[in-house]
């Protein structure tokens, strides 16, 4: 998320993970609300084989975060969609999973 142009965002993090954390976790499905003072990022996972009519969705990961910090997550998401598209070539959108808005 560091943009080269503005030299404050030179700073480097060194980020530590443990190795229950390092692998990640995998989602298919995220779910998104809000109220004044927070995003809250629900990340879940759907299994490809169960029927529609008893689909259930597990909870792999919650990100609480400030209004501030998503539309700076949205504008690297966009900036890294782009780059990543640019190398390998245009994303299709999923179609084949639920759209839940909150």
């Amino acid at each position: 998320m560091a943009d080269e142009t503005n030299p404050q965002s030179q700073h480097q993090i060194q980020i530590q993970i443990d190795a229950a954390h390092a692998s990640g976790v995998y989602s298919n499905l995220m779910m998104i609300s809000h109220r004044k003072e927070e995003f809250i990022l629900d990340f879940l996972f759907v299994p490809p084989q169960q029927p529609s009519a008893g689909q259930s969705a597990a909870l792999r990961s919650r990100v609480i975060t400030t209004p501030e910090h998503a539309k700076r997550i949205v504008r690297a998401l966009q900036e890294n969609i782009q780059r990543y598209e640019a190398s390998f070539g245009v994303i299709s959108e999923a179609t084949d999973l639920p759209r839940n808005v909150h």
